[in-house]
């Protein structure tokens, strides 16, 4: 095999773990507001056998089902479960001996555990992403230390797996903008309604709103490039395709980060994009050209006229279908030249395409890795260990690109309904393990008039004064700029963003929110911004207002004449007044459960109380600092172990001439 992929595998599965303790590490901050016994949604009423944790556990498949096991009720167990997932995460991101398959079932398992119970506040795609990469981590991390675990030819099989779940993200996350009918995305016009309307956006999303019109279309264009036509170059057989697609989706992902907080999806990808790398590109290996003479010249020539040919063919067909066309200005005009019709045809066309590409890259991989294990490996004992477990993971690679066609034909109903029943069967049967699912980001553009934001308000009395509750990342103050929150995720912020884009009705962990409020507890108020008012005794009445906001004019600066970020404008009453007596509202929360249930009581107490005691402790620091720290705190730890290996001398052998 000419290039390898050991070391970039390795790579990968550190970057996962570290993946992991961004994801276990800030869930773990959250778990007490959120889903504690007075929480806005509280776990437990999602496990209503808990007394039985068998019949708990075929229900839903989470270790929380055996809270009682360790005598902890179910908020603290989820406490312990995103607890070790750090921890456990860390240590595999530290120290590359611990990235076994063991410690990757743990970690899935455990993200796993929590999602059966999060509710609406892990109902994201990133979430279900990490379920799927992370059951796929399993596949490509080593079983053990053991000497064949260490083995080369299945990596090429594994890591495959983590290219094809890239091509179905960002390939239906390109084409769904189109299907959606959004006219932004038509029109090219998304990318300012996208700076100013996104969940959470950074200081750098203002200043890209303000540039120009023709930029922002020329950038639609270059997402459209990028998730659309590129992926396709993921399973060229030319190696300079492979990094280019890899760069330019590297590229995608680091103007996202800068401009929004999306918590760990952008790593996640950018993890992914390993896939597409070797360890020649990064500094591991050396090129290995096994032909001679004039073979290695029509190889190279070969490959260089089909490099650029592809490249020449995608530039010339993103001039036609955009129709770029240099302004006497000095500016770039561009607009789709593609009418819905013949986009649904090329649809139909492209889907079935893509499936067959993978199909056939799928096959020269396994069956590369075979030959692999066949003629590279010495010693017939180790000979057979490596094909048979190469066989094994090609097969598994098989069934999970089997599965797979399954949600990612959904972009197209004709391709879905021909999909093999033996894998539409395999699908229903593994769908509760989440092992793959459907993806499709920024489908349709929301904001157009305006971002909407719900601004909660408490008072005591009906005629005020109202004051409002402030939010720590969302916007909220007009004067308070964006900030940097990545890799954590503030899952109340998130779901206030989804909330302002319906009503109360359909989101009844609102009213929930709002009866904490009214109550006051403080593991809720913990979740909101510590300026916030009525910290010390909750207010008798509490309401809800929607206002649109919208980006001031010009970037705000110390000392700049208007000195705020935002201007907004009120739209009307989210939800009416409510007091924390008020009968139709305990009424409904008694329906849905979040109050009137009781979790199963902790008979460990002193477990219970350290972990009380650590939270608190941790609580010090703000969350996206506490998960920077952590990080920080691993590079130092490797940095000193690569530096005392470096320094360690060793006694001169007595056995010069022989081999080690």
């Amino acid at each position: 095999m000419a290039v390898d992929i050991l070391h970039t595998r390795n790579f990968f599965l550190r970057c996962m773990c570290g993946i992991y303790m961004f994801a276990f590490g800030s869930l773990y901050l959250q778990v007490p507001g959120l889903y504690g016994e007075k929480g806005v949604l509280p776990a437990h009423t999602q496990l209503p056998n808990l007394k039985d944790p068998r019949q708990c556990f075929q229900d839903k498949v989470t270790v929380l089902c055996y809270a009682s096991y360790v005598g902890l009720n179910v908020s603290y167990m989820m406490e312990l479960v995103a607890l070790l997932g750090t921890i456990l995460s860390f240590i595999g991101m530290v120290w590359k001996s611990w990235c076994t398959a063991t410690l990757f079932v743990l970690l899935w398992g455990g993200y796993l555990s929590l999602y059966q119970v999060g509710q609406t506040f892990l109902w994201f795609q990133w979430d279900i992403l990490l379920l799927e990469i992370g059951f796929l981590t399993i596949l490509v991390a080593p079983v053990s230390r053991r000497a064949w675990s260490e083995y080369r030819p299945r990596n090429l099989v594994t890591m495959w797996l983590i290219r094809w779940a890239l091509f179905r993200l960002m390939f239906a996350s390109g084409v769904v903008k189109l299907q959606s009918n959004c006219p932004t995305w038509w029109g090219l016009t998304a990318l300012p309604i996208h700076y100013e309307s996104q969940c959470i956006p950074t200081p750098l999303a203002q200043l890209m709103y303000f540039l120009p019109q023709w930029w922002h279309q020329l950038c639609v264009v270059a997402t459209f490039v990028i998730e659309i036509a590129i992926p396709f170059l993921f399973f060229s057989p030319v190696r300079s395709h492979r990094l280019f697609s890899c760069y330019s989706q590297l590229l995608l992902q680091v103007m996202i980060i800068l401009t929004g907080n999306y918590n760990f999806f952008n790593l996640l990808t950018m993890t992914m994009c390993l896939s597409l790398m070797d360890d020649v590109h990064l500094g591991y290996q050396h090129v290995k050209d096994l032909s001679f003479g004039f073979i290695s010249y029509v190889k190279s020539m070969c490959c260089w006229l089909v490099k650029w040919v592809v490249y020449a063919a995608l530039t010339y067909y993103t001039i036609i279908y955009f129709s770029l066309r240099l302004t006497p200005h000095g500016t770039i005009d561009s607009k789709l030249a593609v009418s819905r019709p013949e986009f649904n045809i090329w649809m139909s066309r492209a889907v079935p395409l893509s499936i067959a590409i993978g199909a056939f890259s799928l096959i020269i991989t396994v069956a590369e890795a075979l030959t692999s294990a066949l003629f590279e490996v010495r010693g017939c004992l180790n000979k057979f260990g490596v094909f048979t477990t190469t066989l094994i993971y090609s097969v598994a690679a098989i069934a999970m690109f089997g599965i797979s066609l399954v949600p990612y034909t959904s972009i197209d109903p004709p391709t879905n309904q021909r999909v093999w029943a033996g894998f539409r069967n395999l699908h229903d049967h593994t769908s509760f393990l989440h092992l793959t699912s459907a993806y499709g980001l920024f489908r349709r553009m929301t904001g157009v008039d305006g971002r909407l934001e719900v601004v909660i308000k408490g008072a005591n009395s009906l005629n005020g004064p109202w004051l409002e509750y402030e939010f720590p990342y969302k916007p909220g103050d007009v004067d308070r700029a964006p900030p940097f929150v990545a890799p954590h995720q503030p899952r109340l912020d998130w779901q206030m963003w989804f909330a302002a884009l319906g009503t109360y009705h359909h989101n009844p962990w609102l009213i929930s929110l709002a009866y904490r409020l009214l109550t006051g507890q403080p593991e809720v108020l913990a979740l909101l911004d510590p300026s916030s008012p009525w910290r010390d005794s909750p207010p008798k009445y509490i309401q809800a207002t929607s206002y649109t906001y919208r980006y001031a004019d010009g970037i705000a600066r110390e000392g700049s004449e208007t000195g705020i970020w935002w201007q907004r404008t009120q739209e009307r009453d989210y939800h009416p007044i409510y007091s924390a007596d008020h009968a139709p509202l305990l009424d409904y929360l008694r329906k849905l459960g979040i109050i009137g249930t009781m979790d199963i009581p902790a008979t460990n107490q002193p477990f219970q109380q350290a972990l009380t005691a650590l939270r608190s402790y941790v609580n010090v620091l703000d969350p996206a600092v506490f998960l920077w720290c952590l990080l920080m705190t691993g590079f130092v730890i490797m940095w000193t172990k690569r530096s005392t290996k470096s320094t360690v001398s060793y006694p001169p052998s007595r056995h010069r001439g022989r081999r080690s």
